[in-house]
């Protein structure tokens, strides 16, 4: 079949944006976007097609209990640690592996090894120096793993027990630990690998979030109803924001302009003005509670994991209401975005 001169034109034209980058790389490949969704008691790391809305893949995480999930760069791999049994700081089996699974291949193929138990629990990619940061808590340390080679290259002290979540600012140049027992944050420095501060919270603490701008990191006090900002330029809290009940995961709006903060006792998101610090207004989410939360990339939804309920709510942030709940594995728990 002889081919009209004028598809011949668009084909070339074509082929001149991908060869200039100008054409996505999902367009390319044919891969379209994903949300992985790491789920502790059945062992699998979900994987959704976000457009319609449904579970397209359980891929088992080779190890028991994986919490939470990162991915490579290319959007090839995911990263899972392999924590162990146990829940943070309570007695149980000590993890001492990370699985890396093939995306497209819906499979392990490889690990990480730590050498001994370390419970490791936050996985986390910084695109500055091409690293894998994961939060180690039997070592008090953030052990930097190289996702090329996956071998560990280096570690940063925490100094405290129990350093369960992670915030890197976008300069990739300081990071922030959650320490759930000792109710503190620490102050890293990413590239001299040392503790600069350890901020005190509150008796126990949960999670941590970043503000866009990187002036302002939020953590949640267990012990009552409220977060705690801290000021990145003085590493101390600076201001306390009070919720209608206790606070877990958190993230901020691609605007900079809210904080969603999610309560599981209550199932609500609460959502925070952060130009005066106040709850704005609440959403409820379906029986399930509220784990962690996600932006997507184009700022127009979040993600709420929901782990009793083994699903994802999927919040519509114009009209601040759940959109539609999307199935995934027992204790639904940490998300991640593949472009």
């Amino acid at each position: 079949m002889k081919i009209p001169v004028r598809w011949w034109v668009v084909l070339s034209v074509v082929l001149s944006f991908v060869a200039m980058g100008l054409v996505p790389a999902f367009a390319q490949s044919g891969s379209r976007p994903l949300l992985l969704v790491a789920n502790q008691t059945d062992h699998t790391l979900s994987v959704i097609d976000p457009a319609a809305g449904k579970e397209i893949a359980a891929i088992p995480v080779g190890g028991v209990t994986g919490h939470e999930v990162a991915v490579s760069a290319d959007g090839k791999l995911a990263f899972v640690p392999i924590y162990g049994d146990s829940g943070v700081g309570r007695p149980g089996t000590d993890g001492s592996s990370m699985s890396v699974i093939d995306i497209a291949a819906r499979k392990v193929v490889g690990s990480v090894d730590f050498g001994h138990g370390v419970r490791p629990h936050m996985p986390l990619y910084e695109p500055g120096s091409g690293l894998l940061y994961v939060t180690t808590e039997l070592d008090k340390a953030v052990t930097i793993v190289d996702p090329k080679t996956l071998k560990v290259v280096g570690k940063i002290p925490t100094g405290q027990e129990q350093s369960h979540m992670l915030a890197v600012t976008r300069d990739g140049r300081r990071g922030y630990t959650a320490n759930v027992g000792p109710g503190t944050v620490s102050v890293l420095d990413m590239a001299a690998h040392r503790t600069i501060a350890v901020v005190p919270i509150s008796g126990t603490t949960q999670r941590i979030s970043i503000s866009r701008d990187d002036s302002m990191v939020f953590t949640a006090d267990q012990t009552a109803p409220r977060m705690a900002v801290v000021d990145t330029a003085t590493n101390r809290v600076k201001t306390w924001i009070h919720l209608p009940a206790v606070g877990y995961g958190s993230a901020t709006t691609l605007d900079g302009r809210w904080l969603l903060v999610a309560m599981a006792a209550p199932q609500q998101v609460a959502v925070v003005d952060l130009g005066t610090m106040k709850v704005a207004r609440t959403i409820d989410v379906p029986p399930g509670g509220a784990g962690e939360i996600l932006m997507r990339p184009d700022g127009k939804v979040a993600y709420v994991s929901c782990p009793s309920g083994k699903q994802v709510a999927e919040i519509d942030l114009a009209t601040w209401k759940v959109a539609r709940m999307i199935d995934a594995g027992n204790k639904a728990d940490g998300l991640a975005w593949v472009k």
